[in-house]
């Protein structure tokens, strides 16, 4: 894809998170989404099969992205139970860090019936993966407990990390720090696991 047509796809993409965190996913139209780029309706199109597929494509590159950054976040840590902590830390650094792409992420994107029943989140895995890595590589340093299933554990620091900032993102003021909540998360799990 050229340069000018990932820019303009790119341009899409930032558009519709904006529309979709301001209106909501099913109030928004494609219309919306075009006059936010500034482009015509039928470009959207040129780019993306539907509304659905827009929203599909944030999630698809934000998740990218969040890979990417998390591996560099605990590259330089070599103990698995600090880089647990500071995955936990960083993921909600990320949530703070980018309210609206958050609230399409946390509450916009469950609202779509083709995410939530047709769409593998492939990405999803791989990023939940980073933690079941983690969780193996403790096991095998006897680190972490050998009965722990990284499978489980994966899937219930994940859990636990986006039911916490779900709840602070649909909460108006907010009376506490995600990036507290992670460690106070991340503590409950290590102490939990430790071998």
């Amino acid at each position: 894809m050229s340069t000018r047509k990932t820019d303009k796809r790119r341009q899409i993409l930032d558009a519709a998170v904006e529309v979709f965190a301001a209106t909501g996913f099913h109030k928004s139209r494609v219309s919306d989404i075009a006059r936010e780029a500034g482009v015509a309706d039928g470009t959207i199109y040129l780019y993306f099969k539907s509304k659905d597929d827009v929203l599909i494509s944030i999630f698809e590159e934000a998740m990218g992205e969040m890979i990417e950054r998390a591996e560099a976040a605990i590259a330089d840590l070599e103990d698995p139970l600090a880089k647990l902590s500071r995955l936990a830390v960083h993921h909600m650094e990320n949530v703070e860090e980018n309210k609206t792409l958050a609230k399409v992420l946390q509450v916009e994107l469950r609202l779509s019936n083709t995410f939530m029943k047709e769409y593998q989140p492939k990405r999803l895995r791989q990023y939940m993966d980073i933690i079941g890595r983690i969780i193996e590589d403790g096991r095998e340093r006897s680190l972490i407990r050998a009965d722990v299933d990284p499978r489980i554990v994966r899937r219930a620091i994940f859990g636990a990390l986006d039911e916490i900032a779900m709840q602070w993102m649909l909460t108006p003021n907010p009376t506490y720090s995600l990036t507290e909540s992670a460690a106070a998360v991340a503590d409950v799990f290590v102490r939990g696991i430790r071998a």
